[in-house]
Order: structure tokens, then sequence, then C-alpha cells
């Protein structure tokens, strides 16, 4: 959290405002299907949907938190509304957990194809959100809508947005998170203790991420642009 007083996590640096970052940045955010859901697959004893109306039956919570990009940014003090992850699990998904397996991990995917792959101590945690609205409004297409996942003691990209999918694992999952030898997450991604990349230590990779940020912006704005022309 940050309130002007506090100083943020190391490596990191407050900007103004919430820049849309994610997958597929020089694309539209994807549609909204008409009667959006989360399937939930994996180590069940049969895969379902709750659709997000049932989410209005599970207890509203409210939530003040940064969110810290891998690359370097913060952005601070946003307010965020959904339903607490573990109200969701322990409510919806842990009666159907397949009998007998004993869940390590819970991987999140998003309508724009993106996935995130955590713990299940880590997805349990006392502020992870599965958000749908922001600072007053609904959420909006550049950061999630119709609803998302929010992990404030998480680098952002754990936070996957357009949620349509989570699914459950007994072990590690062995795809995760990373395409190159730059990209190559750490499993537990945690902010405070700068766990930015799986392998290399987060000193040398801070002015490499933040040289990302201009051209990830520079493909936001496209993708927003080619959105808003669709309208």
């Amino acid at each position: 959290m940050y309130d002007g007083a506090m100083t943020l996590p190391p490596g990191q640096r407050r900007v103004d405002g919430f820049p849309r970052f994610g997958a597929h940045l020089h694309r539209p955010p994807p549609a909204i299907p008409p009667d959006p859901a989360i399937e939930i697959t994996g180590a069940v004893a049969e895969p379902f949907s709750v659709p997000l109306g049932e989410l209005a039956t599970l207890p509203r919570r409210g939530l003040t938190a940064d969110f810290h990009c891998v690359a370097g940014w913060t952005a601070t003090s946003l307010r965020w509304e959904g339903v607490a992850l573990e109200a969701f699990y322990r409510a919806r998904i842990e009666p159907v957990v397949a009998r007998g397996a004993s869940i390590t991990h819970v991987g999140f995917r998003g309508l724009d194809g993106y996935r995130s792959i955590v713990t299940i101590e880590d997805a349990l945690g006392e502020d992870v959100l599965i958000a749908d609205r922001l600072d007053g409004r609904p959420l909006d297409g550049d950061h999630g809508a119709p609803a998302r996942l929010v992990s404030p003691q998480q680098y952002g990209f754990i936070s996957t947005k357009h949620l349509c999918r989570i699914d459950l694992y007994t072990a590690a999952p062995s795809k995760t998170f990373g395409r190159t030898p730059l990209i190559q997450a750490h499993p537990r991604a945690r902010v405070w203790m700068e766990e930015r990349h799986r392998y290399l230590p987060p000193e040398p990779l801070r002015p490499v991420y933040r040289m990302l940020i201009p051209p990830f912006r520079f493909l936001s704005a496209r993708g927003s642009r080619a959105a808003n022309d669709d309208d």
C-alpha cells in the first residue's frame, strides 16, 4: 500500500494513472461474451461454469491497493471492488474438488489468451480478489472487463485480466509463463521480495525491464485506438 509516507517496494517507481498493460497490447481488448462465466477445470469431479452473475450472491469486498508492474512502475491507491477469491473458492470450488486430490497450484486464464499460475497459498491470500469494479466504476476493457484477478502482493503479471477460466492442479504445471530467456517469471512473483525472474537476480533486470515501458505504452495506445475505431 502507498499513502505518500511509505516507501514503494524495491525497484519500483510511482507513475500517474494506471497504464494498460497485458497480453496483445497492439490489439483491442477482447469482446465480452453475452453471458460471461468462469469455467472451473482441472482436479475437479467434473468441469463446470459459474456465471459471473453468481458473484453477487457472495459477500462483496472493497480493497484499496497498489498495482506493481514487473517492469518497475507502480500505480498507487487503486480502489477495487469484487469478491474475495478465497470466498469464491470455499463456496464454489472446494466442494467439487476431486476425491483425494490435494490442490497445490491454481491457474487463471483470460479471454485474451493470457495465463498465470500461482501456488494455492498465494491464491487464497486475504487480499486477493476477483474484481469487477475499479475506482467506483465497472471495469473497462483496458483493465480486465468483465472481471479480473487482483493480487496486490504479487507483480501485475499474476493478476490475469478478462478472467474466464480457473484451473486446479495437484502439482506445479510443466508449462508456466515465460517465452524467452529474458521473460522467465518467478513462480511466486512476490513484490516485496523482488521476485521478478525465475533465475536472475533483480538488480540487473531493473534497467532492462524499464526500457520496455515506452514500447508497451505505444502498443497499448494502438490497442485502445483500435477499440475506439470499432465503436
